[in-house]
């Protein structure tokens, strides 16, 4: 996922739900994140090598470098952008694991504050709108400033991607282009 605008971008950290290398999701969001406006710098945070959630590791202070790392990246961004798969009428557990780790210990929850938005990608008909739909009520309950409008559920096949992965499908490229922009000026008003 390539980074847009310069040192004085605004940051946004985009979080996939997904680990498959060439899942739809990693596809989308690399070419969110060349949407977006100058003003906003898009970087991925993976949460591939995140260790599943237990409120024990630190309270006996044996915090895995995996959270620690990634309460830093979250911590460090501004806004912040879900890409979300569907599976099974849900949001994957990849997800909601990372919503657990940045929020705790308690006290320390470091989504609460930031403009967020979701993405719902899916070669099903619907574009994952029930996981999107699922992943809101605890974004939103984690302080997450969430975007209301427009919603992006997007419908997608391999033919919606070039060679190189970039998403040149004509109705979701500019459902996604429309998000994007939209985006831009939620950072705006809500920062």
């Amino acid at each position: 996922m390539s980074v847009n605008g310069s040192h004085s971008a605004r940051s946004v950290g985009i979080l996939v739900g997904s680990l498959r290398r060439e899942a739809f999701t990693r596809k989308v969001a690399a070419s969110l994140a060349k949407m977006l406006a100058p003003s906003l710098s898009a970087r991925p945070i993976e949460l591939s090598a995140l260790d599943m959630f237990n409120q024990d590791f630190d309270a006996m202070g044996q915090t895995p470098a995996s959270w620690t790392r990634f309460r830093q990246e979250v911590r460090a961004v501004e806004g912040i952008i879900f890409v979300t798969p569907e599976y099974n009428r849900s949001l994957p557990a990849l997800l909601k694991n990372a919503l657990d780790i940045g929020s705790w210990p308690f006290g320390h929850n470091r989504w609460a504050g930031k403009p967020g938005a979701i993405v719902g990608v899916s070669p099903g008909r619907f574009g994952a709108i029930a996981a999107a739909q699922a992943l809101r009520q605890p974004a939103s309950f984690l302080g997450i400033d969430l975007m209301p409008q427009p919603e992006a559920y997007l419908s997608v096949s391999e033919g919606d991607f070039d060679a190189r992965g970039v998403l040149v499908g004509e109705a979701s490229r500019k459902a996604l282009e429309q998000f994007a922009q939209a985006f831009v000026q939620w950072m705006t008003r809500t920062r």
